[in-house]
């Protein structure tokens, strides 16, 4: 099958933007992310259904009310936190996704609406039984934890406030309310996962298992299909980090190009790896570079105080293996395995890590082995010299009221972003700089050019 087959040439921006749309956001409703972009994307949900499911093994979920993508994960990814998240931007902490969770499971479906105080009164139990959690309505960042939660609920139609005020309960939580009708088809669609938690006796139980169990003859699509998944969900994939024949597929054309034409977004090849450039930058939770605040504009500029050091001849930086993600996925893993329930799983039932399918292929296929990925290293030391140079070269005020005074902790800001967008990778005493961090080189040390709009961004030579 052709990618957009269907779709006239005079259509295919429209088609690649309604794409882009679903593949961007949790779920699409009459006024989620706005009033007019569920029927924008309701006029390609058959084709999109077609493509989706045939290159990414995705399931399109859409009716006339609602569209939810229901994806298919094979590694757990801890940068995608824009789903979750205040009205402010702020990603959700623990409490706030613990809160969200003990919230949908209050609601009961012969109840089509509800008062704030019989919500409270219903997941205040649950959230007392659970150690380190509690919610007591006299501790300020408890409310203001309900109060993020059913924004977020009422932002995609959920709820929908009826009567009284979330700010009055909140002020007052003796004598403010509100009254919410339920939206229960919406809540089942927000919450779909791929097993039933209860059952699950590992965070690995939710990952796609079809690749490592499938034979040889199947194989090649799922791979072909995973390497899609990865090239749309992460800002570069490269070769040396993911399974050989994730690598063989991107390699070969056919997945970065149909994923070009259904996206709308251009194919970056080098040796290393691979990506989808997007020119506009709104196909990303993490713009860059570009318009943002201080965080943003601090990466760019150490990214070009790092160029300048990697091409200075009378600089030598070790050259060191970037770890695995396997290593990373593996060490996730424990971290989120080690806050499980001991009790409470039904075993019979569990499901864990995908086991090994030991069956012979149908063919052996000698593959060259594949070097590590090997980065330059930069020094801790080596990094706190830049942003200092930043700050005495721009001026600390430059840097906004956050962090002007707080050179180490805005250095670990726009560390932490330079890794999410995989153009560096932490290790103990410094960073790996990764190969797509050169795309960047040229951002000019200067202040940003400040827009018409008021908006700053990063100027490029």
């Amino acid at each position: 099958m052709n990618t957009a087959e269907t779709v006239p040439p005079s259509d295919l921006g429209s088609y690649q933007h309604a794409v882009r749309v679903v593949l961007t956001h949790d779920v699409i409703t009459a006024t989620h992310p706005r009033p007019g972009t569920l029927e924008q994307v309701l006029r390609w949900a058959d084709q999109m259904t077609a493509d989706l499911r045939e290159l990414l093994g995705y399931t399109l979920i859409a009716t006339t009310r609602q569209v939810r993508l229901s994806r298919r994960l094979d590694s757990l990814d801890p940068t995608q936190s824009a789903a979750f998240s205040s009205r402010s931007g702020r990603p959700f902490d623990r409490r706030r996704l613990a809160y969200l969770c003990l919230v949908l499971a209050s609601f009961q479906r012969s109840r089509v609406e509800i008062s704030l105080a019989d919500l409270v009164r219903g997941f205040t139990p649950g959230a007392n039984a659970i150690d380190g959690l509690g919610f007591d309505p006299t501790v300020t960042a408890h409310k203001a934890a309900v109060v993020d939660v059913l924004d977020w609920l009422a932002d995609r139609g959920a709820l929908r406030l009826s009567d009284g005020s979330l700010e009055s309960w909140a002020a007052d939580t003796d004598r403010g309310d509100a009254l919410y009708d339920i939206d229960h088809d919406i809540c089942t669609t927000l919450f779909r996962p791929a097993r039933p938690v209860q059952h699950l006796t590992s965070a690995a139980g939710l990952l796609d298992s079809t690749f490592v169990s499938a034979k040889r003859t199947a194989q090649r699509e799922a791979a072909a299909q995973r390497a899609a998944r990865a090239l749309v969900e992460h800002p570069v994939v490269y070769y040396a980090q993911v399974e050989p024949e994730i690598a063989e597929a991107l390699r070969q054309s056919g997945v970065a190009e149909n994923l070009s034409r259904l996206t709308g977004l251009a194919t970056e090849r080098r040796a290393e790896g691979i990506m989808l450039a997007d020119a506009d930058g709104r196909f990303t939770d993490r713009p860059f570079p570009g318009r943002g605040g201080a965080v943003n504009r601090a990466a760019g500029l150490l990214l070009a105080k790092i160029a300048d050091l990697i091409e200075d001849p009378d600089t030598e930086l070790a050259a060191l293996p970037v770890p695995a993600e396997a290593e990373d996925q593996r060490d996730l893993l424990d971290r989120i395995d080690s806050a499980l329930p001991a009790a409470g799983v039904v075993q019979e039932l569990a499901w864990s890590a995908p086991a090994e399918d030991h069956d012979e292929p149908e063919r052996s296929v000698v593959r060259a082995p594949v070097p590590p990925l090997a980065a330059p290293f930069i020094e801790h030391s080596r990094l706190r010299a830049m942003i200092d140079e930043l700050y005495e070269e721009l001026g600390a005020d430059s840097f906004t009221i956050t962090w002007k005074h707080d050179a180490p902790g805005l250095l670990a800001a726009a560390t932490s972003l330079l890794a999410d967008l995989r153009l560096v990778r932490p290790v103990p005493g410094g960073v790996l700089v990764l190969p797509a961090a050169a795309r960047y080189r040229n951002i000019k040390l200067a202040l940003p050019v400040r827009h018409a709009d008021g908006q700053m961004a990063l100027e490029f030579s």
